[in-house]
């Protein structure tokens, strides 16, 4: 049996068609009943692989005209990963932190709000296929054969990004695949640019010091004991040992030495080659609100900030990364109430931005009422009370209603916000208030508040179009208020 089709590379997004072909000749030409089966392994660990603890799924398909068996598997693998929503207790080793309190489940918080790493323990699995023949030697036969020994498959790591029609596919050899060099997003120089955090978001971004977010990136993609490749034969696949951060004030000037945070298990990252998928992505507290308590730097000098840069750097402190430059929102509301979104993105990780222009909230209320009978007639004498009677209210559903306005924008900003349109998850990320709020409280719901976005209808505009390019979004807030129940 000969596997003629399989993945051109061993990283891939879960939301792709996955297709496997598999063909014996001689068995199908000569036999009854042939079934092609493949036996699906799935484990956040590659030495799980091929064992009963890590068989999720069993298929089988008859032959196609040509003899050959096809097994698409995206509709099965989809369901192991996920986004990564909270912080991470990873092997009780790298733990991540909110305002210097360990992630715990007394103690959680969002993965948004983390200082320094974070490992991932939902968006990435690894899946490896066997695949074997069952077939009848007669057409009158009753005895079941198959292949005293299955093909196995490589092993392959997927995560949870998407593809759309229209993003290019290499082909080579009947394979085919996503090169994820071609959108920069593996940290290295092949194409003569450096690599991208995981994410279409532009490398300038605005932020308020109050802010949170994070920036994402594949990592240990190529070890001494695995090679999940991207794409392109030969480009190096490098592992992050560091972020450098440089602070500047208005007039561009340097304000302090730049420094660095090790991608270490210390610091909630984690620094060693190893068969776990948690850490072939990782999540770095990028904006102003994460590097708040714990680095001295910024916390000198954060009221003299105009912008900061952001750089990867690999084991043999080379420049890996872009620049990422992060410009400080100053005097952003005018009166405004700012709100800063986050959604996820076409790669299964999380974008960021602060809607600082005119928002207007509003009620949307349907209410169940019913006729109630006046006075008392269940008491020994009658009364009429004035609170009784006439139409009540047996039921109040409301839901509040945002209409956001974004800043002035430039053309690769409104590229990027055709993934918030397209995006399953839009949250409100609320800031924390240092005057009020305990890290160590273990507040759950004050930071992260779910919203549908209610738009239905996006126009991509551009400077030689538009002009001036600003966006309007709606939302909804998912929950209903409560009031009180009759």
């Amino acid at each position: 049996m000969i596997i003629e089709q399989r993945p051109l590379y061993n990283t891939l997004p879960v939301g792709q068609d996955i297709i496997f072909a598999v063909s014996d000749d001689t068995i199908v030409a000569n036999n009854f009943r042939v079934k092609f089966t493949a036996q699906v392994y799935v484990s956040d660990e590659v030495s799980n692989l091929n064992n009963s603890s890590s068989l999720v799924a069993t298929l089988k398909v008859t032959p196609n005209n040509k003899g050959v068996g096809i097994f698409s598997l995206q509709s099965i693998l989809e369901s192991y990963v996920e986004p990564q929503q909270d912080g991470v207790n990873f092997l009780q080793t790298s733990i991540s932190q909110f305002k210097g309190v360990n992630y715990s489940l007394d103690n959680p918080h969002p993965i948004h709000l983390i200082d320094r790493y974070a490992v991932n323990k939902n968006n990435t699995r690894y899946f490896q296929i066997s695949f074997n023949i069952q077939y009848y030697s007669t057409a009158t036969s009753t005895s079941l054969q198959s292949f005293a020994k299955s093909v196995l498959s490589e092993s392959y790591l997927f995560f949870n990004g998407v593809l759309d029609y229209d993003d290019p596919l290499k082909l080579s050899k009947g394979k085919y695949g996503y090169n994820l060099d071609v959108p920069k997003l593996i940290f290295n120089d092949f194409y003569g640019s450096l690599g991208k955090f995981i994410s279409n978001a532009p490398i300038e971004q605005y932020a308020r010091l109050e802010d949170y977010g994070t920036l994402s990136f594949f990592n240990f993609l190529n070890t001494s004991t695995n090679s999940f490749q991207v794409g392109t034969d030969n480009a190096s696949v490098n592992n992050i040992n560091n972020i450098e951060i440089s602070l500047y004030n208005s007039s561009g000037v340097l304000l302090t030495s730049p420094f660095q945070i090790e991608c270490i298990d210390i610091n909630g990252g984690w620094q060693y080659p190893n068969d776990f998928s948690a850490s072939r992505i990782l999540y770095f507290g990028a904006f102003p609100a994460n590097l708040d308590g714990w680095s001295t730097e910024w916390d000198t000098y954060k009221t003299q900030v105009s912008y900061y840069t952001i750089r990867a750097y690999d084991d043999q402190t080379a420049e890996i990364s872009q620049l990422y430059k992060i410009n400080i929102i100053s005097n952003p509301c005018k009166g405004f109430e700012p709100i800063r979104l986050t959604w996820l993105n076409q790669w299964g990780t999380w974008d960021y931005y602060t809607f600082n222009k005119k928002s207007i909230k509003s009620l949307n209320t349907n209410r169940t009422s019913y006729t109630q009978l006046g006075g008392t007639w269940n008491e020994n004498t009658f009364r009429i009370n004035g609170y009784k009677g006439g139409n009540k209210n047996f039921r109040v559903n409301t839901k509040q209603k945002l209409t956001i306005n974004t800043d002035f924008v430039n053309d690769s900003e409104a590229v990027w916000f055709e993934d918030l349109i397209n995006s399953t998850e839009v949250y409100i990320l609320n800031s924390f208030n240092s005057s009020i709020d305990d890290a160590r409280s273990g507040i759950t719901n004050k930071y992260v508040e779910p919203v549908a976005l209610t738009t239905s209808n996006y126009v991509r505009k551009t400077k030689a179009n538009d002009k001036l390019i600003q966006y309007t979004f709606q939302l909804e807030k998912t929950h209903n208020k409560r009031t009180h129940s009759v």
